[in-house]
């Protein structure tokens, strides 16, 4: 219920890059755009820190619009000239090229799934019934250029209408849009204006969303800090909503969510002021006027309501139990003295669905999924046996479901969906993909690697069977390690035509990461943060001992707090790789607080502002202000959308202006720019496969490598 064909190159060749231009490109012979220093100096805890590009944070400016349009001239133009960049491309189209569906869910009369069939920008909503299938929602009609995507789509109780959220742009800002599910008209009443929000429904008359206040400035990187919780009722206009929490001073938050138990009885709201921790209310809708009870008071945990039986309460907590548990307690006196143990905690981390009357129990051992089903009186049914080692997902769906479904997935394995009869525990291939990638032809391996201090760190390793360790394997090092986030195995056609290629893609569950539960989160956040670029650098040497890889060959990638990570890790051991890939990083450690909701991620990184400590501990390891002159970084594209409001575009201008003022040797350092995009939810398909060719081409090529290691069979006309 709880609301990743040989074409030698010849001078004489009518390929579309001579030889001289390859040439050129390889001697460094870049003209980067003048990026102008407009000194401010910010005294903090009696330090002066200057920042010589704080122009670059005004996206709405003449100035910083130019400055993006020069610099991408110079990126596309240098990427232009990779002689493999189409070959790259026209692969990448090919494989992705295979219809791909999501799992099922039931809503009203009809079964409802996700579908592309190939290479549309946008997934398609279908649905079925008595055997018969249409289209439901197409986002492809939202746009002209696919970049206006959908969001979340939720049904009221009788499946009759949907309320379905649109991003324009790559924005976190939503609209809200209302349909009558039964004759797929839209009705009046659309929401705008909406923010890091739920929809959900009480009974058929109206849901609940949360959003901010519109920012004065920039919407995309104006500070939003008061969330609320509104309810809007069918039919009646935006500006008659109600405010059912967050407007009182007491009830200020940084996020807030309001959603129901299925039988819509309870209204839980959540209140957080970062991304770990919140406060839980809960409010008895079947009493007329009743008061808003307090289930936890403080942000020492992550606390929800899973599931209800009148007024018995299912909550999953890490309270006191940092793998999580599941713990009952009656609705009239819900705070923690009152919790009873259903399910206790295990060594591995706890991830809680329900469907079907029952619970499943999926347990992350060394990142690997395991399922148990219990009933509700918490009696372990039994352990439903995976099609293999991975990640599965789902088994969730309501109360009275005869047949779930869940998918399953790893590095190897295309996401495939099965039905689950959760009766006799047996279940039945729903969905397989057919893709033009053989399987067995990969391997993965997961190895346990010692960092700095001591620590065991897993980390998974996939390649084609056969590979030689011999150092010289194109690598990449893909890693994230924060926010309490899971990198478990999953499939990736990017990553399908990296492999394709004889490239090594290794994954290793850092400090900071959710792998192992809360303290392996809080291992590596503020003044332990360095754990996780610790971690990360032992993951690179490991490699290299292991001569799965050297330098020469590495290139580490990750993206929003890994593209900090990629930062971080490159301007502290610039020797360790021959490229560095930054994906819409933050970036800017002093003032990433100071924009839109970022302030929220303090509990990971704190804040300059918390402490002399804790300043000269970010400012320490901050990307932006470690770019040293004199130094002979990697081969460097920083990526970023110029839409991006989650983590806005001025860390990654300012860190690439630093990087190609103060760049020794002739590596190049580039920023791509990504325009009408955001942090990468609903980037549309034409545009994704573009980027991941050019991260590809950029990092092949200065690897060395004038043509593909392992070129696609068919004759690709460039």
């Amino acid at each position: 219920m709880k609301n990743k064909l040989i074409i030698p190159i010849l001078c004489a060749s009518a390929i579309f890059v001579s030889c001289k231009s390859l040439n050129n490109i390889k001697k460094n012979d870049l003209k980067y755009p003048i990026t102008t220093k407009k000194p401010v100096i910010d005294t903090i805890y009696k330090t002066a820190v200057v920042d010589n590009y704080r122009w670059l944070e005004d996206d709405r400016s003449k100035e910083t619009e130019a400055w993006v349009k020069a610099e991408n001239e110079v990126t596309f133009n240098y990427l232009s000239k990779i002689p493999y960049r189409e070959q790259l491309k026209a692969r990448l189209s090919k494989l992705w090229n295979y219809e791909k569906v999501g799992t099922p869910f039931i809503e009203g009369d009809y079964t409802y799934f996700y579908k592309n069939d190939g290479l549309q920008n946008q997934y398609v909503v279908y649905r079925k019934k008595d055997g018969k299938e249409e289209v439901f929602l197409d986002p492809n009609t939202f746009s002209e250029d696919g970049t206006t995507s959908l969001g979340s789509l939720s049904f009221s109780k009788d499946g009759k209408t949907a309320a379905y959220a649109i991003s324009e742009g790559g924005s976190d800002w939503r609209k809200v849009i209302i349909m009558d599910a039964e004759t797929k008209t839209i009705k009046g009443d659309t929401l705008v204006d909406v923010k890091f929000s739920g929809i959900s429904w009480y009974k058929n008359e109206g849901f609940y969303y949360s959003s901010y206040d519109k920012p004065k400035g920039s919407e995309l990187s104006a500070k939003t800090d008061q969330h609320k919780l509104y309810y809007h009722k069918l039919g009646t206009s935006q500006k008659d909503d109600v405010v059912i929490f967050g407007e009182k001073e007491s009830e200020k938050h940084r996020y807030v969510s309001g959603y129901l138990t299925e039988d819509s009885r309870y209204l839980m709201i959540s209140a957080a002021t970062s991304t770990s921790g919140n406060k839980l209310f809960i409010k008895d809708l079947s009493e007329e006027n009743s008061k808003l009870k307090t289930v936890v008071n403080n942000f020492d945990s992550d606390t929800y309501v899973a599931e209800n039986r009148g007024s018995k309460l299912y909550l999953v907590t890490n309270l006191n139990a940092p793998n999580k548990k599941v713990v009952t307690v009656d609705a009239k006196n819900p705070t923690p003295e009152n919790w009873k143990e259903l399910i206790s905690e295990t060594e591995n981390v706890l991830s809680l669905n329900s469907g079907a009357g029952y619970f499943f129990a999926e347990y992350m051992v060394d990142a690997v999924s395991k399922v148990l089903q219990y009933d509700f009186d918490g009696k372990l049914i039994r352990e439903v046996k995976l099609p293999g080692v991975g990640s599965s997902g789902g088994f969730g769906g309501k109360t009275e479901a005869k047949e779930l479904y869940f998918s399953f997935t790893n590095y190897s394995t295309p996401n495939s969906s099965y039905k689950f009869n959760p009766k006799d525990g047996t279940y039945a291939a729903y969905w397989k993909p057919a893709v033009d990638f053989n399987s067995e032809a990969y391997t993965s391996k997961q190895v346990f690697y010692t960092s700095k201090d001591g620590t065991k760190v897993p980390m998974i390793i996939t390649h084609k069977k056969g590979v030689k360790l011999n150092g010289k394997n194109p690598t990449i090092l893909y890693g994230y390690g924060g926010f309490n986030i899971s990198l478990t195995p999953s499939f990736s056609i990017a990553n399908a035509v990296w492999m394709e290629q004889g490239g090594v893609y290794a994954v290793p569950n850092l400090r900071g990461g959710g792998e192992y539960g809360k303290k392996w989160h809080d291992a590596g956040t503020q003044l332990k943060k360095q754990n996780v670029f610790d971690d990360f650098i032992a993951a690179a040497e490991y490699l290299i001992s292991e001569k799965y890889t050297s330098s020469d060959y590495l290139a580490i990638r990750g993206g929003s707090n890994g593209g900090l990570l990629v930062g971080a890790t490159m301007t502290q051991r610039p020797d360790l790789m021959k490229v560095a890939l930054p994906a819409v990083g933050v970036l800017d450690m002093l003032r990433y607080h100071t924009f839109t909701a970022g302030a929220g991620w303090a509990y990971d990184y704190g804040t300059a502002n918390d402490s002399k400590e804790m300043f000269d501990y970010l400012k320490g390891y901050s990307p932006v202000h470690n770019v040293k002159k004199g130094v002979k970084y990697p081969a460097t594209m920083v990526t970023t959308g110029d839409h991006d409001d989650r983590v806005v575009p001025a860390h990654s201008f300012k860190f690439a202006a630093e990087l190609q003022e103060k760049q020794s040797g002739k590596n190049p350092t580039l920023i791509r720019i990504e325009t009408n995009a955001g942090h990468g939810a609903g980037t549309p398909v034409a545009k994704t496969i573009e980027q991941y060719s050019d991260i590809f081409g950029f990092t092949l090529f200065n690897m060395g490598f004038d043509e593909l290691p392992n070129p696609p069979k068919s004759k690709i006309k460039l």
